[in-house]
């Protein structure tokens, strides 16, 4: 079966119960950012939360960079 639609995947095949007990809102350096921790205690960031476009441009808050645990 093929469908074709512009909803995004995690709305039509949900994460994980598991996936998502790993995530949680943090707040680095002023910027809000959903993190995941893994194996190696760091968080890798998942997405940015911030409203302010400039917020995205930062390399060190890019989806999949690591942040150490605080």
């Amino acid at each position: 079966m093929i469908m074709y639609t512009m909803m995004p995947d995690e709305l039509i095949f949900p994460i994980g119960q598991e996936t998502f007990e790993k995530q949680q809102v943090i707040d680095y350096n002023g910027i809000p950012l959903l993190v995941a921790k893994n194996e190696l205690h760091e968080f890798e960031v998942v997405r940015v939360l911030s409203t302010d476009p400039s917020h995205y441009l930062h390399a060190p808050v890019q989806p999949g960079a690591k942040i150490p645990l605080m």
